[in-house]
């Protein structure tokens, strides 16, 4: 990665999105353009699941690998997290707030989607988020998981769109997309 693909300026509006799929290094690279940004918050977007082991091993690698001076907000609000936190937000991951309202009907997601989409837009600060590439393999079986597929595909859609940067991880490496795509109209 050269210079030119990671230079921001702090305390001005920047937003800097991170998709991937599983395990792409994803959450690392996020981490990695956020490490010279000074009093960052690290949202971390998900439920605890206290007796998910699994899950209680996976949080516990992401907290070791974080700078200690990063504030930590655990949650699964996030449009309340973005009203209140002013200063740089790295947001792992988007998909955390698709999660937290799969059960509302189409219309009243629709809705809390723009909201975020404004939310974002209007911060005046570095945004980086995190989000999951989804779509690229198995149509779910379950009505669950394809409202999953197509509320998280809708939502990283408009976000890449009002991002100043966009990247794809994949496989342990970092494409910026900006630079070798062209823009799909919504």
């Amino acid at each position: 990665m050269n210079d030119k693909n990671s230079i921001f300026v702090e305390n001005s509006s920047h937003i800097i999105f991170i998709t991937g799929g599983t395990k792409s290094g994803k959450s690392n690279f996020a981490e990695h353009l956020a490490k010279k940004t000074k009093n960052l918050t690290y949202v971390a977007l998900s439920e605890n699941k206290t007796e998910d082991k699994d899950w209680q091993e996976k949080i516990r690698l992401h907290r070791n690998r974080r700078p200690e001076n990063w504030k930590l907000i655990e949650t699964t609000d996030l449009i309340t997290t973005l009203s209140k936190e002013e200063g740089p937000l790295l947001i792992d991951s988007i998909g955390g707030f698709v999660m937290e309202s799969i059960d509302i009907e189409n219309k009243e997601w629709l809705t809390k989607m723009y909201s975020l989409i404004s939310i974002l837009k209007e911060r005046k600060s570095i945004t980086l988020i995190v989000g999951e590439q989804v779509g690229w393999s198995l149509v779910s079986e379950y009505k669950v998981g394809n409202i999953y597929i197509e509320r998280i595909g809708e939502l990283q859609k408009r976000i890449t769109k009002i991002s100043n940067d966009n990247w794809l991880a994949i496989n342990g490496r970092a494409i910026k997309i900006d630079e070798i795509s062209l823009e799909i109209p919504i």
